[in-house]
């Protein structure tokens, strides 16, 4: 079975925010994680928005007086409407060994969504073929391997209920584009928000109900465990879930 998501364009019109002290989650020589605000955009794009990359990079040389500005580099990517934790790296040195941890999976990724319809089962082990067209910005997914595609896994689980709404718990295994959102949806339980993937409308708040929560990996110099956990926003939605996650 191929599953097709509706598309519904929606004008968002994002607010451009700069990076403060208290958007840093984690910071050493060596990496910075900011909790990413829904509308920030990674990296440059045809939008031509100010990106999330650029705006660090502006952090780091004024807090250390870098005139000739900073090295960043980009590890992993958030889609837009997410927020969350998201890790930089400040030397190239950092950067080749996180991107090791990503190819080897050895980053454990946390994240938390919010449905409407809660999935059958409850909990379970999701693999699919994933196909991204990049014209329309839209994945697809396939219950078998098409060509083109990339298998893609994530495992899932209900920790909660409130008011009408469902907490679903994500662990992704690969890091596909647009990975969780495609592959809920095809549970029957698009994220609340993302009229991209099925659900009815947009979010009135300009984000999806998807928050990348927990990074936990060992520190490519210093070899130490470390683990980096994204308050969620404060938005009057949010927080009323932030206790049901399991830490």
């Amino acid at each position: 079975m191929n599953y097709e998501p509706k598309m519904t364009k929606v004008n968002i019109k994002y607010e451009n925010l700069p990076i403060t002290d208290k958007d840093v989650l984690y910071e050493d020589n060596h990496l910075i994680a900011i909790n990413k605000r829904a509308g920030d955009i990674v990296q440059v794009d045809t939008t031509g928005d100010e990106s999330l990359e650029d705006k660090v990079k502006k952090y780091i040389a004024h807090k250390y007086d870098k005139p000739n500005g900073a090295f960043l580099g980009v590890v992993h990517r958030l889609d837009r409407p997410v927020s969350g934790v998201i890790l930089f790296a400040k030397t190239s040195k950092a950067l080749d060994r996180i991107n090791k941890l990503f190819k080897n999976r050895e980053m454990n990724k946390t994240y938390y969504a919010v449905v409407r319809a809660k999935p059958y089962p409850p909990a379970g082990n999701l693999v699919q073929w994933l196909v991204k067209n990049p014209q329309k910005n839209v994945t697809r997914a396939h219950d078998h391997e098409v060509p083109g595609s990339l298998r893609s896994e994530l495992n899932f689980r209900v920790v909660g209920e409130l008011n009408g709404y469902t907490l679903i718990r994500v662990d992704p295994i690969t890091g596909r584009p647009h990975q969780i959102r495609v592959q809920l949806s095809t549970l029957g339980s698009p994220i609340v928000g993302d009229n991209k993937y099925g659900y009815p409308r947009g979010s009135l708040r300009k984000s999806i109900s998807l928050h990348a929560r927990r990074l936990e990996f060992i520190h490519p110099i210093k070899l130490e465990n470390v683990i980096i956990t994204a308050p969620v926003p404060h938005d009057g939605f949010w927080e009323k879930f932030e206790g049901m996650m399991e830490e």
